[in-house]
């Protein structure tokens, strides 16, 4: 065998030209079906890379391009201008209440409020926040609520550089400014800037202004609490202003301890502090003037209100401004208005000697009924003194103003008694005082009557002109409060008014609902029971452009029937009642007065066919806010309805109708609902005392209880009238009863006796409850004469109900 290597044995599936020791590697499978949908990770790793890239692009050119402009946010706003239906000015909103001050002007516990309100981490974070950007963008998205999602540096940006506009391209530039800012500028010049340009509602645009306008101070001064109050405001100026809208404080307090606990969070407040702060009640003044003054303040706010609450127009864009706003208010029932406030009200009090007089303030609103057009509102004194807009605030019960609608539910849902019979003008309640109500599950409840009066067996109508609470407490129950609540929403009152509870103490008025709203469910009935809502805006143009407004919708919220039923009754109010005053307007009129609790507000709602008007007197503290009661304002004992704001309604009824035809009512009203002639109060009610029934058998005071259910009479009630029939006193039983004189008056001289006799006779006249009896005391029995025995006089003093 040779020394010389050998040659190697190929081995198996060795080919000439490949090397011997390697293998051939196998080829990929091909990715088939659903595999190829699966991006690769080369894919996505490149995607990545690639976005990544694009997003540095973007952002360097942003960077690069979007330039911090001058400060043209003021310069540039317009004004927004309020006409009246006429055309003529009522104000324009473009002046500025702004007071720049250093940041060493204004405490370090305002500092810190605003800052827990709205950006914590401002010292220590960059100026823009993606991802609360990201949050805001998600859960306005979902409908979570529109949010902005923007750090202090973003809000000042927009607020001193840069429009209000929500588009993407405003918040682009917003975003590349805020990190420009934040490099050019300190964290505390940042914040200065941004507490020098925010609005705070009541058109202050800085918190030195906002300090002043809401607590009378200087920024310096201003207390954590204080300071939280106003940084709540920032979130949401005019409905968080408590003052303006005492119906949302509830949600400005929520906000308020938000901002506090924020602040004990960051360690700016300690716990102790916190824990024994009360909510700082704003003062009720506006502060500057600004053009604002007199009604023009209180008509522009509710025109704002108006087009946001319709979504007409956002805040943003109303404060970018550039509107032109017709309104329906005509300026000749306005003046009317204030004019009738002053010379019934106003020029009657005095506020230097009275205490009380410094409490009296009114709201009135005027709405046409075939249209809904309001067209008159005062809303106080002057704006720039009372903040408060009275016409449409929601704080202060309405009274019996609300039981017309109590009457026109039994009526629309044809309900009866607890006895079966059916509900009309001429049904017969027991009015005595304190009676409890039957048919309510809910406990025990027996309302006062005004004054403590026993009314005794009294007519529907009668109860109405007189207000007896018992009466209509007792048919609240007998429709249902449920159904009296939606008929009285059905008619014009908001879903959401305060205090409107389907109990049977809904038929005295222990709802809140403003001015404005009354005057909307008025107008329903004047208009037969066609409701609409009520506009206050004519026309809104943008650059000459219109701006669509919503179609008003008319339905029948109740039947004719019910809503005519209703006027019939309402009139008998104004001829007989409680609201005589009204008939000085000289036009056929219908209305209810009212009383809130404690005296605290007075009311008349009003109507002719022409015009529906709600006015109040209401009673509130300048200094603290705080209602309080009218007792001894104007020199009077008391302010009821039947007062000042039915005074007040003559004239200016008198006035703004002035020149035009006065119409009657024409009315379709309930069957069996006609006057059947039974007088329009009981002839002699007593008052009881402790507000317990009066007893019989009390002939030696000349009392009665009452008219008696199925009581038959004769001839008209007034004027010298005769009636003849049998009827039931206190003490027994007398033929042939004579009377003359006029109903409503409570002088009455009769003869009675302790058992059965004839020919007693009775005259009287007045309204001041003076009754003179002649007749003895003795237990009912039998006599032949009536011969009396004694002869006694009771004066009573009690004001007609209302």
């Amino acid at each position: 065998m040779s020394d010389e290597p050998q040659p190697q044995q190929p081995t198996e599936g060795w080919a000439p030209g490949e090397p011997p020791g390697d293998a051939k590697k196998p080829k990929r499978p091909k990715r088939t079906g659903w595999r190829r949908l699966i991006p690769t990770w080369r894919m996505v790793l490149g995607t990545f890379v690639l976005g990544v890239l694009l997003l540095v692009g973007l952002f360097y050119l942003g960077y690069s391009t979007v330039k911090i402009p001058p400060a043209n946010a003021l310069a540039t706003k317009q004004s927004n201008v309020y006409l009246y239906a006429d055309g003529t000015e009522i104000a324009r909103d473009g002046e500025i209440n702004r007071e720049n001050v250093d940041l060493s002007q204004i405490s370090k516990d305002a500092q810190h409020a605003v800052l827990a309100a709205e950006d914590r981490n401002f010292y220590s974070e960059s100026a823009v926040d993606p991802k609360a950007m990201l949050r805001a963008g998600w859960n306005t998205a979902t409908g979570k609520g529109k949010q902005s999602g923007s750090t202090i540096t973003q809000q000042y940006v927009k607020n001193y550089y840069l429009a209000q506009e929500q588009t993407v391209t405003r918040k682009v530039k917003e975003f590349f400014i805020a990190i420009k800012l934040d490099r050019e500028k300190s964290k505390d010049e940042i914040l200065e800037g941004y507490l020098n340009t925010s609005y705070f509602g009541r058109n202050t645009y800085s918190i030195q202004s906002a300090a002043k306008a809401y607590y009378g101070i200087d920024a310096a001064e201003l207390t954590a609490a204080q300071g939280a109050y106003l940084a709540a405001l920032v979130n949401a100026p005019s409905e968080y202003d408590v003052i303006a809208h005492p119906e949302n404080k509830k949600a400005a307090e929520a906000r308020w301890n938000y901002v506090l606990d924020g602040m004990v969070t960051k360690g700016w407040l300690s716990e102790s502090e916190r824990q024994g702060m009360k909510f700082p009640t704003p003062k009720e003044t506006s502060g500057a003037d600004t053009g604002m003054s007199g009604q023009r303040g209180y008509l522009v706010n509710a025109i704002k209100d108006y087009l946001k609450d319709n979504k007409i127009v956002t805040s943003e864009d109303l404060e970018a401004g550039g509107y032109r706003i017709t309104t329906t208010i005509q300026k000749k029932k306005q003046d009317a208005f204030v004019d009738a406030v002053n010379d019934q009200l106003m020029d009657k009090l005095d506020k230097k000697n009275r205490k009380v007089d410094t409490y009296v303030r009114a709201g009135g609103a005027a709405v046409e009924p075939k249209t809904g057009k309001v067209l008159a509102m005062y809303g106080g004194i002057d704006y720039i003194k009372q903040y408060t807009n009275n016409a449409t605030r929601q704080d202060f019960q309405v009274g019996s103003t609300f039981k017309p609608f109590v009457f026109t539910s039994a009526v629309e849902n044809d309900s009866t008694t607890q006895d079966g019979r059916t509900i009309t003008p001429n049904t017969i309640y027991d009015g005595t005082n304190r009676r409890p109500v039957q048919g309510w599950s809910g406990g025990t409840y027996a309302p006062e009557n005004e004054d403590y009066v026993n009314y005794g067996n009294i007519t529907v109508r009668q109860a109405t002109d007189k207000s007896v609470n018992s009466v209509y407490a007792q048919m609240a129950v007998d429709v249902g409060p449920a159904k009296v609540k939606q008929t009285a929403i059905d008619l014009g009152l908001p879903t959401d008014t305060p205090d409107l509870h389907p109990y049977p103490s809904i038929a005295l008025g222990t709802a809140t609902a403003s001015v404005l709203d009354m005057a909307e469910a008025y107008a329903t009935l004047a208009n037969h029971g066609k409701h609409g809502t009520y506009t206050i805006i004519e026309k809104v143009t943008k650059d000459g452009q219109s701006v669509d407004l919503p179609k008003r919708k008319t339905t029948q919220a109740v039947s004719r029937e019910a809503a005519d039923t209703t006027t019939a009754v309402l009139q008998s109010v104004v001829n007989n009642g409680t609201a005589t005053a009204a008939l000085a307007a000289g036009r056929p009129a219908a209305g209810k007065t009212g009383t809130a609790e404690e005296d605290q507000a007075a009311w008349f709602a009003g109507y002719t066919p022409d015009l529906a008007t709600v006015v109040a007197v209401m009673g509130q503290d300048p200094e603290t806010a705080a209602h309080k009661s009218l007792k001894g304002a104007m020199g009077l004992a008391r302010i009821n309805g039947g007062g000042a704001p039915t005074e007040i309604w003559a004239q200016f009824i008198k006035e703004a109708l002035k020149g035009t035809t006065a119409h009657d009512f024409d009315l379709d009203v309930q069957p069996g609902s006609a006057d059947t002639g039974i007088p329009s109060s009981p002839s002699s009610p007593s008052p009881g005392t402790g507000g317990s029934p009066t007893p019989g058998g009390q002939g030696d005071q000349g009392q009665t209880q009452g008219q008696t259910q199925g009581q038959t009479s004769s001839g008209t009630t007034d004027g010298g009238s005769t009636t003849s029939g049998t009827g039931t006193t206190d003490g027994g039983t007398t033929d042939g009863n004579t009377s003359s004189g006029t109903t409503d008056g409570n002088t009455s001289t009769g003869t009675a006796d302790g058992g059965t006799g004839d020919a007693g006779t009775s005259t009287g006249t007045g309204d001041a409850g003076t009754s003179t009896g002649t007749g003895d005391a003795g237990t009912p029995g039998s006599g032949s004469q009536g011969t009396t025995t004694g002869t006694g006089t009771q004066l009573t003093t009690r004001r007609e109900l209302d």
